[in-house]
């Protein structure tokens, strides 16, 4: 196992940690004035830091111990080594791993919380960009029926065995929005702003007369330009929601 050492914490290196989970970390860790990357091996990394080889008993001992469960919404999510929570949260359970979503992201918090009041039994909900499947997962515990879409077959992996852990009836699948035919009453993506803008139209098609768009992995000075694109798309905002430097975009499919 190898350790990837950046100055900072997680408030100051936020906007980094997507990136770090798509090239391969298994898990982050804060301590006092710098933050812990783990990956499996080295890998070429943009940013400045250092790496030092580790035993992989000391990561997985160190990981397991500093990671703890997180609660958004009517949900909470943890490992399968917590204890369950305490009675009137949905719980979730996520093997950690390579797929991105574990809940301790501010994306996947607001997506979670966003989820827990636009659900309702019978939804149809598409979840863009699947990785570990904890929000299609969610989705599908407040009653909803839930396809999760990945290009990844790590994630596809990861959430299918998760979904398992849960015991969620989730449809998971290989691919992107040709894979997804609509229409659906609710999409939830954590992807990024840019893909968002590309996207507008096809998110449009896809939902029904006064469907619920909701996307995230947004950040705050890249907001205005992709809710410009969803609204151009024929998307109407309702409303918009901020963690630290990140935003989700709630909107509407405006009806003909």
């Amino acid at each position: 196992m190898w350790i990837f050492r950046m100055k900072g914490d997680f408030e100051t290196l936020d906007p980094l940690l997507p990136e770090l989970f798509e090239r391969g970390a298994r898990g982050l860790e804060e301590r006092p004035g710098e933050v812990l990357a783990y990956f499996p091996e080295k890998v070429p990394l943009p940013y400045p830091g250092s790496w030092e080889e580790a035993p992989d008993e000391d990561w997985l001992s160190a990981w397991k111990r500093d990671l703890k469960p997180v609660v958004a919404g009517r949900f909470w999510v943890g490992a399968p080594w917590h204890e369950p929570p305490e009675a009137g949260l949905l719980p979730i359970v996520i093997e950690p791993g390579m797929a991105f979503g574990t809940g301790h992201h501010e994306t996947t918090r607001l997506a979670l919380k966003a989820l827990s009041e636009a659900v309702t039994p019978g939804t149809r909900v598409l979840d863009l960009g699947t990785g570990s499947g904890v929000l299609a997962i969610a989705a599908e515990k407040l009653g909803a029926r839930a396809l999760a879409l990945d290009l990844d077959p790590e994630a596809v992996r990861a959430a299918r065995e998760n979904a398992a852990k849960n015991e969620a009836a989730i449809e998971v699948r290989k691919g992107s929005l040709e894979a997804a035919p609509g229409p659906f009453d609710l999409i939830v993506a954590n992807l990024y702003a840019e893909l968002h803008q590309e996207f507008a139209r096809e998110y449009a098609r896809r939902l029904r007369p006064g469907g619920r768009l909701l996307v995230t992995g947004i950040l705050k000075d890249r907001a205005p330009a992709t809710q410009a694109a969803l609204e151009a798309a024929g998307l109407e905002p309702l409303a918009e929601k901020r963690q630290g430097e990140w935003v989700l975009l709630d909107l509407r499919k405006r009806e003909p």
